[in-house]
């Protein structure tokens, strides 16, 4: 499908979400739904993404569907294998002349450039925007989206992102918000895993764990997050905001751009190998359970 330029200058009124019964796709189309875009919601389970026609929303039983015109695009699913898969067989080429696909699923570099390639031989306009935040942050529309993409599709775009989040970093051309991506969770991982570790070592010295919160209060190593997830790990509650099995995949996802890039990171590739030994067991649980594979039984 070719773009023309009338197409290009439209303004975005329909959105096709793919993705939209996940735990992070679910809350972001329907904000998309209650900011007034007219929202043609996708799940690979058609149940998972019902709840959205009661924000208006239409909840499309085939991809197609959800494409048939649509002046844009959302891609919200856990990999570019599973995207790619469902935008085959010319999904793209049913979405309007003009449209523009974002691209905010956390794929890594390799999964980036392809889908960018996917895009490029439809015709489409590619911005990659992947988002920090978790599930609450999502309901409450306040992710930040990490914007990549042609300069001159910022305008028709940011609606978009202003109904998803509080902030938007436009950081250049595409596939530059994924390389942010992977180095902001190359951080998230690496803080979850230490306090764990300084948790179960905390444990094992016989001390409260809570003392490592206490000495740490309103000084420069005190941090929400740290607070966040040591309770956490402390009162043993995980009901998922950030699944392990997704953070394993992301911190994958960093590791494999450290070494296609030069990057001699050994403390990543070890944190990788214990979120995966942990998702084993708690895939489904909150990144914080990465604490159980070191802690006393």
């Amino acid at each position: 499908m070719a773009s023309d330029d009338a197409g290009a200058a439209q303004a975005i009124e329909s959105i096709a979400f793919v993705g939209a019964g996940g735990s992070m796709g679910l809350p972001m189309a329907r904000n998309l739904a209650r900011a007034g875009f007219e929202v043609r919601a996708w799940d690979r389970s058609p149940d998972k993404a019902e709840p959205l026609a009661e924000d208006g929303a239409r909840v499309a039983r085939t991809v197609d569907q959800a494409f048939d015109g649509a002046g844009a695009l959302v891609t919200m699913l856990v990999d570019a294998d599973a995207i790619a898969e469902t935008l085959g067989d010319g999904a793209l080429g049913h979405l309007r002349d003009g449209a523009v696909w974002i691209q905010m699923s956390t794929v890594g570099v390799d999964g980036t450039d392809r889908l960018g390639d996917m895009a490029a031989e439809a015709g489409i306009v590619f911005v990659d925007a992947p988002v920090l935040g978790t599930t609450q942050p999502a309901a409450e529309a306040e992710l930040v989206v990490l914007g990549s993409g042609p300069d001159e599709v910022r305008e028709r775009v940011q609606p978009v992102f202003d109904a998803l989040g509080k902030n938007t970093l436009w950081v250049g051309e595409a596939g530059t918000g994924t390389r942010l991506k992977l180095v902001t969770n190359a951080w998230l991982v690496a803080i979850v895993e230490g306090a764990a570790e300084a948790i179960a070592l905390a444990e094992a010295l016989g001390l409260d764990p809570r003392r490592l919160l206490e000495a740490v209060e309103g000084g420069p190593l005190d941090m929400p997050y740290l607070e966040l997830k040591a309770t956490a790990m402390i009162e043993r509650k995980f009901e998922p905001s950030f699944r392990l099995a997704l953070a394993a995949k992301d911190a994958r996802l960093a590791e494999e751009a450290a070494a296609a890039h030069g990057a001699d990171l050994p403390m990543l590739e070890l944190i990788r190998r214990r979120l995966e030994e942990g998702a084993e067991h708690h895939g489904d649980d909150d990144i914080a359970a990465t604490y159980l594979t070191s802690a006393e039984t």
